[in-house]
């Protein structure tokens, strides 16, 4: 396969981020393992190597003749949870997820392939109606609902654990460890924790059992092979936690394309899936208000999940501060 000097590389924003890429032993070995499981199925590269690096992941799309392209992620060692995720989600929900050609769980390494168009693609082509923000959420959210029993079996895999019942002990764990606080804002903060701990009880006492939280559901990390119905991937800020945290990412990407007055709908069509066994709608609302403001939590604990950086710097600090901040904003609906 090619190495570097045939890749084309794009840094993002990130021009100065440390990935193993930049170590030719590590690189090589990819390719070759690579190339090696290409071979197996009696495909070749076609075509130059496009290589997008990020504080958090080395992505690298690999053309391939006849078959289009497929994908390599490598992620830092807090994230290596994702290729073993990936592979048990192809099998315990085959018909909303991305079924990984390899993995090795070891190296942080998953081979994905080429599933189509991403929704951001789409949107950026044509007009596309609420609804089918509406189809995504409820689709997802069933798969949610699918998942709930192996919660367990997905913590084993490394995913990270924050129950509902336990994430004032994440808010602490957030909150020492965080360098780009100011002195008033941790005091601010501190001073939140006793509703928080508040807001987690009372959640926790709603009845809806944890399960699989992406964090980060936008439309870059989703596919969508037909109007109405979307693949799901890109599990590397993954949490076991109250479901309803993942209604944030994806409803605040479509208010900022459509307008606040979105929001009603999108959260109908979340909550949808999670109606009966005695639940009021009234009650779904407010739980799905205080998962929103806890989401932050889970989004702060993904920026630490990082490739190490240079000694006496803590990668992710910053966005993770950001997120912290956001505890103490009120959600867009009661909560």
């Amino acid at each position: 396969m090619q190495d570097e000097h045939t890749a084309m590389v794009d840094r993002g924003a990130y021009p100065d981020a440390v990935t193993p890429w930049e170590t030719e032993s590590w690189r090589t070995a990819v390719l070759d393992w690579v190339g090696g499981h290409l071979t197996e199925r009696g495909l070749g590269v076609d075509g130059p190597l496009r290589v997008r690096l990020r504080p958090w992941s080395v992505l690298v799309r690999v053309p391939v003749a006849g078959e289009g392209a497929v994908w390599f992620k490598a992620t830092p060692p807090g994230a290596a949870f994702e290729g073993p995720l990936t592979a048990a989600l192809a099998r315990w929900v085959p018909e909303h997820v991305l079924s990984p050609l390899a993995v090795d769980a070891g190296r942080g390494w998953v081979l994905l392939p080429d599933g189509g168009q991403l929704f951001r693609a789409v949107l950026d082509r044509e007009p596309v109606e609420p609804r089918e923000w509406e189809s995504l959420l409820g689709q997802y959210a069933g798969m949610q609902r699918d998942l709930v029993a192996r919660a367990a079996e997905m913590e084993r895999l490394g995913v990270p654990s924050a129950r509902t019942a336990d994430l004032p002990v994440v808010f602490d764990r957030l909150l020492d460890a965080n360098t780009a606080l100011g002195p008033d804002e941790r005091v601010r903060l501190k001073a939140l924790r006793p509703r928080l701990v508040d807001w987690c009880a009372e959640l926790a006492a709603a009845g809806i059992p944890d399960t699989l939280d992406h964090a980060d559901l936008h439309d870059g990390q989703l596919l969508r092979p037909a109007p109405g119905r979307f693949t799901f991937f890109d599990w590397g800020d993954a949490a076991v936690t109250h479901p309803f945290c993942s209604l944030r990412v994806p409803a605040e990407r479509a208010r900022d394309r459509y307008g606040p007055e979105v929001l009603p709908r999108l959260l109908d069509a979340y909550l949808e899936p999670w109606t009966g066994d005695g639940r009021t709608t009234a009650g779904l609302r407010r739980a799905a208000g205080l998962a929103w403001r806890l989401s932050a939590l889970g989004r702060a604990a993904s920026w630490g999940r990082m490739f190490p950086s240079a000694p006496g710097t803590a990668p992710g600090a910053e966005e993770s501060a950001e997120w912290l901040r956001e505890l103490l904003a009120e959600p867009p609906f009661p909560g």
